[in-house]
This record gives structure tokens, C-alpha cells and sequence, in this order.
């Protein structure tokens, strides 16, 4: 050592870990944009995007109300016009380089020098001219084209250009057809060039956002039992290190009374231990949803309320809603009784029975074969799922330090603590952690391999509350006081 005289001071890392914060319920909704409205139409295929607010959205994906053929929109307007909720993670699937059709020559009658073409246009494509002319014209010199604010794109002739004097167009062009996306592009995959493609993509989210999802969704696409399966398995094994919860629809086309839903749901396989499985959808106004876009903005609004700690149900929650129907907009009018027996089925529904339209059910697909809590209620499901992110984000960082007594109290203390705060606030109802011999075999330690045990409860939801009445004929007494 180098010879010193004086005073000096050194330090040692903190022997307590800052937890990381976790976006608890963190959507990741799959499907279809109108990206022909967007200045870069490929800018946001098969890549995921984090959108704040709706401008950012609509700027990003392009938005249409035609919500069959554009899924993605529904999310979109449901999260952030209905219920107020982000940041929401989309993936659109509709590349227009693949999924397009080719017009040529199509006549367009010219009204007070404009028109009005309903196709969805890729701008970049669209080609202009006269009848007589077998050249384009020059757009901006002898037209101009712009999408309206119903995502109508209007042609409009300018006035001394080589259009002026025309009555009729002939227009060529490409145009974005989502008629072509089908369930495929939708559950994706990786090519041999290594380019990752739709629910795929649930790998690379940690990796490009820095978020890990809370919520995997895909309205619209979610009722095909190959789609929800996929989202199922993709859900359980995120990145080889997390979990979440899906949100699945039962198909209304097919189960069009509360009495079928249960038999199309054991027969498709919607049985998941983090699956939420819906029925039937919600109406607003003129407008119909699938029911579980209307629960993923249910969960933002609760998640938020609660510290984005995910230990309150989802049920019993307002539900921006009208009233529920099936997909063809056919009303479905549910009592108590007919609601709690999809709630019995593991089916989460909706309810007019006091205080308004309320979300309704407890329970994951799972139930009632599978009853274990943490598998069984969603909010508990989702409380491991959560404790899930935030250990492996925290002690991430102590991967590969050396296997020492303080490094194991680094885990358990830091754990400890973070679990205690969560007591304190009625999060839970307890938790310990523990590092024990029997769980860690010397042959275990030999190659590095610790295991730290947490035990912890997160409440049930208080689904029955039962009043006793009985007559107290102890009370007559007082008739002679």
C-alpha cells in the first residue's frame, strides 16, 4: 500500500436496494391502424409505440371510427377519450406495402374543381390526370391532395394548372387494404432476417420501451381461439423472465345468450390462469365495443387510484357505458342472477343493478377448475405478476456480485422493507422474506444458484357480504320499564 498521512474516507454501496417502479398494468393492444392518414404509412408496422395522449396517437397510427377494419382505434379512443388512461403501448400489423390494392384509370367527376375519393390512398402512390393526357399532373402545381377530417382524401384542382378546364380525372393509385390482415399477421413471428412481426414482438418491449407489459389485448382479434392461445402463451413467458394477464373476448357470433358462453369457452380453450375472459360487448352511445377494451381502461383507472399497485379488483368499477349488446349491435339485457352465473364460469361481464353500468366478475378463465387465489382472482394474479417485474427489475443489478452472507441480506432486508411498505398502506395483508438451507442445496451454491422465498398476500376481493338478521325478542323487556 502507498504510504498516506492524514485523513481520508472511502464508501461502500448502500446495503439496501431501491426498488424499481413497474407501469403495473401497462397495455400492449394488438391490431390494425389506418396508417394512410399518417405522414410515414410505414413508419409504425410491426414496431411497438408508447403513446401519452391522443394527438400523439392519432399522429403516430392515424385514426378512423371504422373500427372493424381498423382495431387499434377502438383502444385508442376508449383509453383515451373514455377513461383518461396511459401511456397505452400499440402495435399495428397493417403494412401497406404488403397489405394494399391497386387501382388504375378510375374516373373521378371533378365538382366545383374537387373530389372526394373514399379509398383509403396511399398519398405516396397516387398518380393525376386528364382525360386526354396520358402524363400525371404535377400535384401542387396543377392539384392538391389532403385527407378531410373524416379521413376522406379530397383532390382539388388549382386553378391555371394543366387540370383547370377538366370535368373528370382519371386517378391511379394504391390503397391500404385491412381486409387483408387476417389472424396470422397478427400472431406474427421471426423470419431467418431476424424481423420480428406481431404478438412476436411482446419479446422486444422491455427491450426498446424500457416497460414491461402489464396487459396484452388484441379487440377484435381476441375472440379467434388461435389468436387468444398465442396471447396466452406469449403472456406467460415474456422475455423468459415475466408474466402478465391477457384480455380475451368471447366471440358474440357464436355465443349470442349468457346460457351459450360457458360451452364456447371450455370448448376454445379460454381456461387460462392469466387469462380475462369477456362477454358480451359495451355500447356508448352509437358506438360498440368488446368488452375487454372497456376492462383494460377499468384497470388504468383503478391501477392509478391505488399508487399503480394492481391489488384492487377490476369488478364492481363504472363502466362508460350504455348499455351491453352483442357485436351486431343487438341489445343484451343481463340480471343479477343471469351475471353472477358467467362470474361462477369465470366470465367477466357487465351490470345495471346499482349506481349504473358496472363491470362485473372476479374471476380469470381458470375458474371455477383451477381455485388456488393466486390463479383464480384476477387482482391477486396480477399482484404476483407485479411483485414478479419488480424483483427481477431490483436485484437485476446484482447479478454476478459475489455470493456473500451480505449480498443475501441485501435481498432479503431490501425485500423486507419494500414488502412491509406495502402492508403499512393495506396493499397487503402480510409478507416475510426468507433465505432458507433447505431451498438452497450446497450443490446449488456451488454454481452460483441462491433462491430467496417470498411469502406474501395480497386480499381477495370481498365478492359476498352477508348480513344476519334475526328478530331479538329479548326486547320486549322494555315494554316494561
Amino acid at each position: 500500500m502507498a504510504f498516506f498521512h492524514g485523513v481520508r474516507a472511502s464508501e461502500v454501496a448502500t446495503a439496501l436496494v431501491t426498488p424499481v417502479n413497474t407501469t403495473a398494468g401497462l397495455p400492449v393492444v394488438f391490431g390494425t391502424a389506418p396508417v394512410h392518414l399518417t405522414a410515414d404509412p410505414t413508419k409504425y408496422v410491426n414496431k411497438p409505440v408508447i403513446c401519452y395522449g391522443w394527438d400523439e396517437a392519432v399522429a403516430a397510427l392515424g385514426y378512423s371510427d371504422d373500427w372493424d377494419k381498423y382495431t387499434l382505434c377502438e383502444a385508442m379512443y376508449s383509453e383515451f377519450k373514455l377513461y383518461a388512461a396511459s401511456p397505452i403501448v400499440f402495435v399495428n400489423v397493417l403494412d401497406p406495402v404488403t397489405h394494399k390494392k391497386s387501382t388504375t384509370g378510375k374516373s373521378v367527376t371533378l365538382t366545383d374543381g374537387s373530389a372526394t375519393v373514399m379509398d383509403p390512398v396511399l398519398l405516396s402512390t397516387l398518380k393525376v390526370r386528364s382525360t386526354e393526357a396520358a402524363q400525371p399532373a404535377k400535384e401542387g402545381t396543377d392539384y392538391t391532395a389532403a385527407w378531410n377530417d373524416e379521413g376522406q382524401l379530397v383532390i382539388t384542382v388549382v386553378p391555371g394548372g394543366t387540370l383547370a378546364a377538366a370535368k373528370t380525372v382519371l386517378l391511379d393509385y394504391d390503397a391500404v387494404d385491412p381486409t387483408a390482415v387476417d389472424a396470422s399477421d397478427i400472431i406474427g413471428g421471426a423470419s431467418t432476417e431476424g424481423n420480428t412481426k406481431g404478438l412476436e414482438l411482446i419479446d422486444k418491449i422491455y427491450t426498446q420501451l424500457s416497460l414491461v407489459p402489464g396487459i396484452i389485448a388484441a379487440p377484435g382479434w381476441s375472440e379467434d381461439p388461435t389468436v387468444a392461445a398465442v396471447m396466452r402463451a406469449k403472456a406467460l413467458n415474456i422475455d423468459g423472465l415475466f408474466r402478465c394477464i391477457v384480455l380475451t373476448d368471447v366471440d358474440t357470433d357464436k355465443a349470442k345468450a349468457y346460457s351459450d358462453v360457458n360451452a364456447w369457452k371450455n370448448k376454445n380453450n379460454y381456461t387460462g390462469t392469466n387469462q380475462v375472459v369477456c362477454w358480451p360487448c359495451v355500447r356508448n352511445g352509437e358506438s360498440v365495443f368488446h368488452m375487454s377494451t372497456h376492462i383494460m381502461g377499468i384497470i388504468g383507472v383503478v391501477d392509478a387510484a391505488n399508487s399503480d399497485v394492481p391489488y384492487q379488483s377490476p369488478s364492481n368499477q363504472s363502466l362508460q357505458a350504455t348499455g351491453l349488446c352483442l357485436k351486431d349491435g343487438t341489445e343484451v339485457s343481463l340480471s343479477l342472477t343471469q351475471a353472477n352465473l358467467l362470474n361462477s364460469q369465470g366470465v367477466v361481464t357487465g351490470l345495471n343493478f346499482n349506481g349504473g353500468w358496472k363491470s362485473w366478475g372476479n374471476y380469470t378463465g381458470a375458474y371455477p377448475s383451477i381455485t388456488d387465489v393466486k390463479d383464480s382472482f384476477i387482482c391477486d394474479r396480477r399482484m404476483f405478476d407485479w411483485e414478479y417485474q419488480s424483483f427481477i427489475l431490483t436485484y437485476w443489478q446484482l447479478t454476478d456480485g459475489p455470493l456473500t452472507p451480505r449480498l443475501i441480506r441485501t435481498i432479503t432486508d431490501s425485500e423486507t422493507i419494500k414488502l412491509n411498505g406495502l402492508v403499512a398502506r393495506g396493499y397487503m395483508l402480510g409478507a416475510s422474506v426468507k433465505f432458507l438451507e433447505s431451498e438452497n442445496p450446497t450443490t446449488d451454491l456451488l454454481q452460483g444458484i441462491i433462491r430467496v422465498h417470498v411469502y406474501m398476500t395480497p386480499p381477495v376481493p370481498a365478492q359476498e357480504i352477508d348480513g344476519i338478521m334475526e328478530y331479538d325478542v329479548n326486547n320486549f323487556k322494555k315494554l316494561f320499564d
